[in-house]
């Protein structure tokens, strides 16, 4: 565990201030998350919620989605992920959730690098880093249907 600076920083600040727009009127449990590009571009995502719970979106899905979106998920080099209960500011370190690891795990065949998985406390005072293969050991991965990650033309 240690205390961030610098590109790290700014990426965990990111992800504190997407989880202020968490929706989570169901579990009080706002996650924020951001992704970092290879030209240092920031995008971020916030829990969203479903009354339908097997509905909602994940905060790391919806910053990796919205990479996608703009044709960067290839681009993808490191991920902040922040939450806690609503009503606190600050919060325990939290870790991605078995999908959340699994779509990581895919962004990573995707861009053919690893992508570095910083999980933060609530105030963005305590981090602590993962790799996808610590957090999610025994992937299923594209060469297990027999193929490779189709990477998107540029």
């Amino acid at each position: 565990m240690s205390r961030a600076e610098g590109p790290i920083s700014q990426l965990i600040e990111a992800a504190r201030m997407a989880r202020n727009n968490g929706y989570a009127p169901y579990s009080r449990f706002t996650v924020g998350a951001a992704v970092r590009l290879t030209d240092g571009e920031i995008i971020a995502g916030a829990n969203f919620e479903n009354a339908s719970l097997g509905l909602s979106l994940c905060a790391e899905t919806v910053a990796l989605a919205a990479a996608n979106a703009q044709g960067r998920l290839a681009d993808v080099e490191a991920i902040a992920v922040t939450g806690g209960p609503a009503d606190a500011l600050d919060g325990p370190v939290i870790t991605p959730c078995g999908r959340c690891r699994q779509i990581l795990n895919e962004a990573e065949q995707v861009a053919g690098r690893s992508i570095s998985i910083y999980c933060a406390d609530g105030k963005g005072s305590t981090v602590v880093e993962h790799s996808v293969a610590a957090l999610l050991p025994f992937a299923f991965n594209p060469n297990d249907l027999g193929t490779t990650s189709h990477r998107k033309a540029r």
